[in-house]
């Protein structure tokens, strides 16, 4: 069996993830390269989708994306595993996810919300058709909400997500991070909202699409990648796939140097991929390359979870701390903050309070330069003026000092 060793496998792995080097694409270029990219409202240094976006492309401003989704339509806002913003041309295959979600939502929404959000459909599609698009305050004005969190919507709030989430209404834009809804025909331009594919084209249009930008990887990997196709239909896939020779299989060699038997494309093996840039980056929590963590501790050895349901890692690391990336290597983790209540004489600034090496990664004055000009570069994309490191701010094994830079 071939053996792609765990260097070769990290090198493309992030190359497919536009992690090599800066893309030589516009934004729309860089999502479909992705597939699409996550969404998400916690904003302690830049939204997550931003962050994601401008690790890739330096360039990038967050108002390019809004203007690509309301201006241009080179995106539309659904879901793949989370709310994210997805390639428009690929519309036309969440209809079968539209179709799925009609009653699976229906029947665990009832068990979720105590109130009848079904009884709010009729109202809210008249409402948006009769007087255009709207946001979910507009419509729950003088609604009570439920007392069990955060997620416990007002009946039209729920009434809203649910037909979004089967595609009857879509996301005509976001003011701030506030969704403003539409009815789907106002919203997707007309030659992929009249485009229809039967389910088989869309089972292999996901899994093909998707080992594309893996480059290698299990049939659970492929299914779980947009979310649009079930774990046995990707199984099937699979099997057709390497029956017909448009895949082969291939062992990918871990970080701890145990092997994983995956699916590749034939010529994977041939592809040379050369070593990335010695740029140290900051990723989003959410960034494509992290998303499956599981993945992430194979090939890399970084054991990593958004702190919060981690209990010993919470106390360790606090809520919320971003991933740090150099070549091929995932150096550690940093907390780190844009505090933008400054005025004055304090104008906003990015706040450095700890950053962890990764065990076994050096920390010398070269990789600290690198880890402060990313500040710098980071503090910049925040709108801060300057970098403030807490004293002691490079933790564990001896490293408790304060580096000026």
């Amino acid at each position: 069996m071939p053996v792609l060793s765990n260097a070769a496998a990290r090198r493309l792995f992030l190359s497919r993830h536009l992690l090599a080097d800066t893309p030589k694409t516009d934004l729309a270029g860089v999502i479909d390269a992705l597939g699409f990219v996550q969404l998400d409202s916690v904003n302690t240094l830049a939204r997550a989708h931003d962050l994601t976006l401008w690790a890739r492309r330096p360039a990038y401003r967050p108002a390019a994306l809004n203007h690509l989704l309301a201006h241009d339509r080179g995106v539309f806002e659904h879901w793949t595993h989370d709310a994210s913003v997805i390639p428009i041309a690929h519309f036309p295959h969440w209809r079968h996810r539209f179709a799925r979600d009609e009653g699976r939502l229906i029947e665990r929404w009832k068990a979720w919300h105590a109130h009848e959000f079904e009884d709010r459909f009729e109202g809210v599609l008249k409402r948006i058709s009769d007087h255009g698009e709207c946001t979910s305050g507009e419509l729950a004005a003088g609604e009570v909400r439920g007392k069990t969190g955060w997620w416990d919507w007002h009946p039209s709030k729920t009434a809203l997500e649910y037909l979004w989430r089967t595609g009857q209404i879509s996301v005509v834009r976001r003011d701030g991070f506030r969704k403003v809804y539409d009815l789907t025909e106002r919203v997707i331009p007309a030659q992929h909202l009249n485009a229809r594919h039967h389910p088989a084209e869309t089972v292999d249009w996901a899994c093909d699409a998707a080992m594309d930008r893996l480059g290698f990887a299990t049939s659970g990997e492929l299914a779980a990648f947009w979310a649009l196709v079930t774990p046995e239909e990707a199984k099937a896939w699979c099997a057709a796939a390497l029956a017909g020779g448009r895949v082969t299989l291939i062992d990918v060699e871990g970080a701890d140097g145990a092997l994983r038997r995956c699916y590749a494309r034939p010529d994977l093996m041939d592809i040379v991929v050369p070593s990335p840039v010695n740029r140290v980056r900051l990723l989003s929590p959410f960034d494509p390359a992290l998303r499956d963590r599981n993945r992430a501790e194979r090939l890399f050895g970084f054991h990593y979870r958004i702190e919060i349901f981690v209990p010993e890692a919470l106390r360790k690391y606090g809520y919320y701390v971003f991933p740090v990336l150099e070549g091929t290597t995932l150096i550690g983790r940093i907390d780190v903050r844009a505090e933008r209540s400054g005025v004055g004489s304090n104008p906003p600034y990015l706040s450095v309070k700890a950053f962890w090496p990764e065990p076994g990664v050096g920390f010398g004055k070269g990789r600290q330069g690198r880890l402060l000009a990313e500040l710098g570069r980071v503090a910049r994309f925040a709108g801060c003026e300057r970098v403030q490191v807490a004293e002691g701010w490079v933790k564990g094994q001896g490293r408790d000092r304060l580096l000026n830079g």
